[in-house]
């Protein structure tokens, strides 16, 4: 056990944690030499690896983390939207959160915006960020305090290792573990053509409810949201219904 967990870190460090080229490192069984790491990790072959990443498509390979791993086993509620999120949205989330934290454990992306609303808003209860860098890596830099005090008192996750900087295609693809580690998604605010609708996708893969809050028709801000609800998704108009959740 303890050589596989050694190599799997071995190969996410030498492919800055690019899943397919460690799949193909791992299938081959390629050579590797493990450099000095401190980092706290936990892998695939692990049993204290997070349950829920298992119905995955891909699982990640390795989760290198800093805080209370045992979140990852609450019931959770994902709160995404919005990079640049209008006044309402704003609004929205922290009253969405403040809610639902008393009951669930809040899931995000540590991104400006909603994300970083919905942790600061949960940081009293419970919360998971999963970043698209190394944890030493604060992107963005906004919410670098609040990635410090999370790895303290909550937790933060990455597939990538120490030193690997952001990269626009790494954050797509993190989308798929804020689905997987959520039993709910809340889409806040999101346009057509965002990350907030990849998350989607993936949580509806995984038959994960999602629930949308309406926006007005002229809010471009918000069509995806209203788009979504109308495909299907679940309403929120009121306080009631988000504690229906």
């Amino acid at each position: 056990m303890m050589q596989y967990r050694e190599q799997i870190l071995a190969y996410a460090i030498q492919y800055k944690g690019d899943w397919y080229k460690m799949r193909e490192a791992i299938k081959e069984n390629k050579a590797w030499n493990l450099p000095a790491c401190s980092c706290t990790y936990v892998t695939i072959v692990d049993p204290t690896y997070p349950c829920k990443f298992r119905r995955l498509q891909c699982p990640p390979w390795i989760l290198f983390y800093e805080g209370n791993l045992a979140l990852c086993e609450q019931r959770s509620v994902a709160v995404i939207g919005s990079r640049q999120p209008t006044a309402y949205g704003s609004k929205m989330c922290a009253q969405i959160t403040k809610i639902l934290a008393l009951r669930y454990c809040i899931v995000s992306g540590l991104a400006k915006g909603i994300d970083g609303i919905a942790h600061r808003e949960a940081l009293a209860q419970h919360t998971i960020g999963i970043t698209g860098c190394g944890l030493d890596v604060y992107y963005p830099k906004v919410n670098a305090d609040i990635q410090q005090i999370m790895a303290e008192k909550q937790l933060v996750l990455s597939e990538y290792p120490p030193h690997t900087p952001p990269k626009p295609y790494h954050f797509p693809w993190r989308n798929r573990l804020i689905a997987a580690l959520s039993d709910a998604v809340i889409v806040v605010e999101a346009g057509m053509r965002s990350g907030t609708m990849l998350t989607v996708n993936e949580a509806l893969s995984l038959d994960i409810p999602i629930y949308c809050v309406p926006h007005p028709m002229d809010q471009r801000e918000g069509k995806g949201s209203n788009t979504l609800i109308a495909q299907g998704a679940m309403i929120l108009v009121d306080e009631q219904d988000i504690r229906m959740i």
